[in-house]
């Protein structure tokens, strides 16, 4: 998300209003997890405003909608993928990824299915698939969708929600989270020379601490490596997730001096800023 009103006042300017988050956003960070389209196509006047606002050289990491995924279950979706592509065509090279969320009753009986939407996608943009069910973690199964997916250059989503669950919530939004989440096994080999990991902390800080220490070395290898990952934050309320990925970011430059360096940090309200490392 990009327009989380907390973070008006603290990370964004104070006076933004509500809609035009994206532009100060995107000089705080420079990617983004597109939740929205997961839900509904937006309008071709919506994409032109993103066009807009966003900065160059920032990514967006788009979710396809569920009607693909979920309602249709990858089954006869050409046309609606390729009207989906036209629509998000003009945000150009600022779009990071289009990321498949199947649900976690697509198996690795349905596997021939994904495969015959990877063979006939467009090679215009990047591909990535998060896979939820259990036999996609381990085994044959896991082999078996990490085959499929290297075979045609697109890369799994990493995520990572042990943090969450490694100690019961504290807060509403914890136990919402809770509920909500997918407890499956975190995986941390990339596929691609563009890896993408979604990780998703806990209302006790310390873990979310913690877990986001671990993943420094491995995304500093990869960088090493020439791989250019996009690395997501998220906490059940949000509330201090550019923080978060801000200090991520700051850590593994310890380890990477050339890391390309994060926007500047816009102007704020004194005194309402802060990391949490």
């Amino acid at each position: 998300m990009w327009a989380h009103r907390p973070w008006v006042g603290r990370f964004l300017p104070s006076g933004t209003p509500p809609g035009g988050e994206l532009g100060p956003y995107s000089r705080l960070l420079n990617a983004v997890e597109g939740n929205t389209t997961f839900y509904a196509s937006p309008s071709p006047a919506v994409v032109s405003k993103w066009c807009d606002l966003a900065e160059p050289g920032f990514r967006f990491v788009f979710k396809v909608p569920k009607r693909i995924t979920h309602e249709l279950r990858m089954r006869g979706i050409g046309p609606e993928l390729a009207a989906f592509c036209d629509l998000m065509s003009p945000l150009g090279d600022r779009i990071g990824a289009f990321t498949f969320q199947l649900p976690s009753l697509f198996a690795p009986v349905d596997l021939g299915v994904l495969e015959a939407v990877l063979r006939t996608l467009p090679a215009d943009w990047r591909w990535s698939v998060e896979v939820r069910h259990p036999a996609f973690f381990e085994g044959q199964g896991r082999l078996a969708v990490d085959r499929v997916l290297t075979r045609y250059g697109v890369e799994r989503v990493l995520l990572d929600s042990r943090p969450l669950f490694a100690r019961p919530p504290l807060t509403d939004a914890g136990r919402e989270a809770w509920e909500a989440k997918p407890r499956v096994p975190a995986l941390t080999e990339a596929l691609t020379d563009q890896p993408i990991v979604r990780f998703i902390g806990s209302d006790h800080s310390d873990l979310t601490v913690d877990g986001l220490q671990q993943w420094q070395p491995i995304v500093a290898a990869w960088l090493a490596d020439g791989r250019r990952p996009t690395f997501f934050v998220h906490t059940p309320d949000n509330d201090d997730g550019p923080a978060l990925a801000r200090a991520f970011h700051a850590e593994t430059a310890l380890i990477v001096p050339d890391l390309e360096p994060l926007p500047e940090m816009p102007v704020v309200e004194p005194g309402e800023q802060g990391l949490l490392f």
